[in-house]
């Protein structure tokens, strides 16, 4: 019975053995994988410790953007998520959270559906928020500068900032960090850039500096992009009614890439016209007005793509052609009226102020001609100078005429005496009576009363007898000149008055 107890007793203790052994394997595999979490736990909060430590106070700009540009979180390929029903991107500042969309709309509101549909926004926003799966970049443009190379060019130098901003929410960092914003000018190439494309008729300048943009990133991921450029734009402009015409410069901004379901171009805050730098400088340029716009269907250069367009309406400087063109011109055309009061025989001073005014307006209008714009068609500079160089002429030919006139012969030897009416002179021969006269011959009779009458000799009146014998030249040359004082005048006022009425109206 002993070896029997014993035996049992030895048997309960391998049992016992058999799992003192089980549990102590269990206990060690329980310890072990307790000590990975713990290390994963571990290792897991050293990366976010240090990845959080980059956004505290003391760091630099450079090596908070170094963390939040790695490869493992950023790719510069892909477009800024936009699927988040608050993100926004018309933001009035880059610290302003007001802009940003009401959560608690759903898509049953009509106006929403209706701005997500159609991909419409409407006048009376301030904030531009994105359409869902869209993103929005807000445009601004700051005129610096403008410039032509002279009065009558067609080509202008336009200087302007523009600004591009967005939203990426892959940039925000911590507030903790004491920077508003990060200065990414030297991440430039590392940071996804809307490619925008200027649409225009001309050409670019150069930057006077290498460095002519400037790349912020805000708390809350927000991206300003600043821009300058310099375009040389050709304008149009209506050279028909030249120097009253009002030259236009459009160039517009798109997409190189992306369409219009990918990003979309708005005006920021709906801004109907450019703003204009305090220290705006013009050169030639004289702008009256301009407007922003979006570009339209028929005039964009591709239909699916997003499309901002801007407009800068010029004038001429008219003091400068009234005082180098048109008054030099009405003194030179004014100055070969002065003939007409001189005398029919002055020949030299009639003839060196009609060749002189004439020479002299040749040149004056070869030398402006010489910068206008070469054109087939005809111009208001085209009747200027013709009316003008007419009324020289015409002057000049009216002497001609009454210097031929006043040298001609006089018939039935008329003699000239000023003051005295040629039509009552006396011939040669002296007195005749009426029974020597002709039925039909005007004769001045005495009998009429206290004054002297002249009739036929029919009506059997007693009287001296006077032929009615033609106007001296002289006297003809003279009359020439006096309609000639009152009538170029007036034409040339009627033309000045037609002039300048009608081609102002046509502008």
């Amino acid at each position: 019975m002993g070896w029997v107890a014993l035996g049992r007793r030895a048997g309960g203790g391998g049992r016992l053995s058999s799992n003192l052994s089980l549990s102590f394997a269990s206990l060690a595999s329980s310890f072990i994988f307790t000590t990975l979490c713990v290390l994963t736990l571990a290792l897991t909060l050293a990366t976010l410790v240090r990845a959080e430590d980059i956004f505290e106070e003391g760091k630099s700009d450079k090596e908070i953007l170094d963390n939040l540009l790695l490869s493992t979180r950023y790719d510069k390929r892909l477009l800024p998520p936009v699927q988040d029903a608050d993100f926004c991107c018309g933001l009035r500042s880059p610290g302003d959270t007001i802009g940003r969309t009401n959560q608690s709309a759903t898509p049953s509101d009509p106006k929403q559906n209706k701005n997500q549909n159609n991909n419409h926004y409407t006048p009376h926003q301030h904030l531009r928020t994105h359409l869902r799966g869209t993103l929005t970049v807000n445009v601004s443009v700051l005129l610096l500068s403008l410039a032509s190379p002279d009065e009558s060019s067609l080509k202008y130098e336009v200087e302007f900032l523009l600004q591009q901003q967005w939203y990426d929410p892959r940039l925000r960092y911590s507030n903790r960090s004491r920077y508003e914003f990060l200065n990414a000018i030297h991440h430039h190439n590392d940071i996804w850039l809307p490619d925008t494309y200027f649409i225009m008729h001309g050409d670019f300048k150069d930057p006077l500096i290498p460095v002519h943009f400037a790349l912020r990133i805000y708390r809350n991921g927000t991206v300003n992009y600043l821009m300058r450029r310099h375009l040389i734009l050709s304008c149009q402009g209506r050279l028909n009614i030249f120097p009253f015409d009002d030259p236009q410069c459009s160039f517009a901004i798109e997409s190189i890439s992306y369409e219009q379901t990918a990003i979309t171009y708005v005006w920021k805050n709906d801004e109907a016209t450019l703003r204009k730098s305090p220290s705006l400088t013009t050169l030639n340029a004289y702008l009256i007005r301009n407007q922003t716009l979006t570009c339209p269907i028929k005039a964009s250069w591709r239909g699916n793509y997003s499309c901002l367009k801007v407009d800068l309406i010029f004038t001429r400087d008219r003091a400068f052609y009234f005082t180098t063109v048109f008054i030099p011109g009405i003194i030179l055309v004014t100055s070969s009226f002065i003939t007409f009061w001189l005398e029919w025989n002055a020949v030299p001073a009639r003839v060196m102020i009609g060749v002189t005014t004439m020479l002299n307006f040749f040149t004056t209008s070869n030398g402006f001609r010489s910068t206008l714009p070469v054109v087939s068609n005809l111009t208001a500079m085209n009747v200027w100078d013709g009316v003008c160089m007419c009324f020289i002429y015409a002057s000049l030919l009216e002497f001609v005429c009454v210097n031929y006139v006043g040298r001609k012969r006089p018939l039935h030897n008329v003699v000239y005496r000023p003051g005295e009416n040629p039509v009552t002179q006396k011939r040669e021969g002296g007195n005749a009576t009426t029974g020597g006269n002709e039925p039909n011959e005007i004769i001045a009779c005495t009998n009429c009363g206290p004054n002297p009458c002249t009739h036929t000799a029919t009506n059997g009146c007693a009287a001296e007898v006077r032929k009615k014998e033609p106007p001296h030249p002289i006297r003809v040359a003279k009359t020439i000149d006096v309609i000639a004082r009152v009538l170029f005048p007036i034409a040339y006022s009627v033309f000045l008055v037609f002039f300048f009425y009608h081609y102002k109206g046509v502008s």
